[in-house]
């Protein structure tokens, strides 16, 4: 019904978002708050935490997604608090530019070990969790680069392509268990990871949109909340979504 927003409704749901203290992640963590969820909002950003606990009823932690310890350390105090996690959102990432051939496997490796592993980490630690309650929904941060590619940011694209694999394998393994998991894959975002990538690149980047401008966070948070909410998000599982200003077209 025009005006009900019931079916976006997270009342009585604990809600665990990563990169929450910026970017699309923030924004997140804002909406969900807003839709009633108890939130707990992770990232090594120990100001951007601070920042955000002054202004919003959320619970925050430090938390390094690459660190398997500290991931189930964590998950587990936020489980034995609330008595579950409802929610998870992966929105923690890193982003770094070089051509392909340049590209050090240091870097290689940074960036698959944030955006990519620290999804798995996140998602074994509180999917055991889920599984055991029979009920969740996990919301994973993908880019529409995993589908296209992108010039000087192959392992960005690589490991995002990751994400959306391992999004859809664990719908076929969880969805009949109770757990709906999928991605979101957003065009460029005005954020601080793309604020750190050359001016000529976000120019370039701009003009092959068809709507012709970067999106912001509030455009891309309103998809997980969709996909976190009963029953708007009840029939999603294994998909992904693209908020992306038209620069993919499945």
């Amino acid at each position: 019904m025009p005006g009900d927003n019931t079916v976006f409704d997270l009342t009585g749901s604990t809600a665990l978002v990563t990169g929450g203290a910026s970017g699309i992640g923030l924004a997140i963590v804002e909406t969900f708050v807003a839709a009633g969820a108890q939130v707990v909002a992770a990232d090594r950003d120990v100001e951007g935490l601070r920042a955000l606990a002054h202004r919003l009823d959320v619970r925050t932690v430090v938390l390094d997604v690459t660190d398997e310890d500290q991931v189930e350390a964590v998950v587990a105090a936020i489980d034995d608090e609330f008595g579950g996690i409802q929610v998870l959102v992966n929105a923690a990432g890193v982003l770094s530019q070089s051509p392909l051939e340049a590209l050090t496997v240091a870097d290689w490796n940074r960036i698959i070990a944030i955006d990519l592993t620290g999804v798995f980490l996140m998602m074994r630690a509180v999917g055991r969790r889920m599984l055991r309650d029979g009920d969740g929904r996990i919301v994973n941060l993908a880019s529409q680069l995993a589908i296209k590619g992108g010039s000087e940011i192959a392992h960005y694209a690589a490991a995002k392509a990751g994400v959306i694999a391992l999004t859809k394998s664990a719908a076929i393994e969880w969805s009949g268990r109770g757990v709906l998991v999928n991605a979101i894959a957003p065009g460029p975002i005005v954020s601080p990871m793309t604020d750190a990538m050359t001016a000529q690149w976000r120019t370039d980047k701009a003009a092959e949109l068809p709507i012709g401008r970067f999106g912001v966070p509030a455009e891309v948070a309103p998809t997980a909340l969709l996909l976190a909410s009963s029953p708007a998000g009840d029939l999603y599982t294994g998909q992904t979504l693209g908020p992306n200003s038209g620069d993919v077209m499945p």
